[in-house]
């Protein structure tokens, strides 16, 4: 069966939240959605040289000390998330927090973010947001040791709260 570009086109209109019915972007309406308490938990990593990872551990980078700065960047972009991610709703956060940890693995830093607010909609792009700074920002601090780092594998972990319900990511989902 050959599929039909504009059927399949009209059907994800029909489901696609952020698309009216003539296909053109809308904010949805979260109005119609209860208040509840929603959390989410972002992860990611920065890879980067054995040496880099000592440097930054010991505190002897050139631009000080690059994990208190790439916390507060993590939280400080969540709570401007609806300003850089079109169509994301302004939330009232309650709680940000965002944690780096050697990984000497990798070698490099994991990081987790989690977000909590009381709203109609939830908080996944907040976590995540928290975390994607947060790595560009150790990047950006310890770059003039190591260009070659790499920021990877930022998802999210988990999500309670909200009409969709619950979601746990599978330990073994492939990255």
């Amino acid at each position: 069966m050959v599929d039909n570009p504009q059927s399949s086109a009209a059907n994800r209109q029909e489901t696609l939240s952020h698309l009216d019915a003539s296909g053109s972007v809308q904010m949805v309406d979260v109005s119609v959605k209860g208040v509840t308490r929603r959390e989410a938990i972002a992860t990611g990593q920065v890879r980067m040289s054995a040496a880099t990872l000592a440097a930054i551990e010991a505190g002897n980078t050139p631009k000080g000390d690059v994990i208190a700065t790439a916390k507060l960047a993590g939280i400080m972009a969540a709570k401007q998330t609806s300003q850089l991610i079109p169509l994301c709703h302004p939330l009232p956060l309650q709680q940000v927090r965002v944690e780096l940890t050697p990984a000497p693995q990798l070698p490099g830093y994991q990081i987790q973010a989690t977000a909590i607010a009381t709203a109609h909609t939830g908080v996944e792009m907040e976590a995540l947001t928290a975390v994607s700074v947060a790595a560009l920002t150790l990047y950006d601090m310890a770059k003039a040791l190591d260009k070659a780092m790499s920021i990877e594998a930022i998802c999210l972990q988990r999500k309670t709260g909200g009409r969709s319900g619950d979601y746990q990511r599978a330990a073994d989902h492939p990255e």
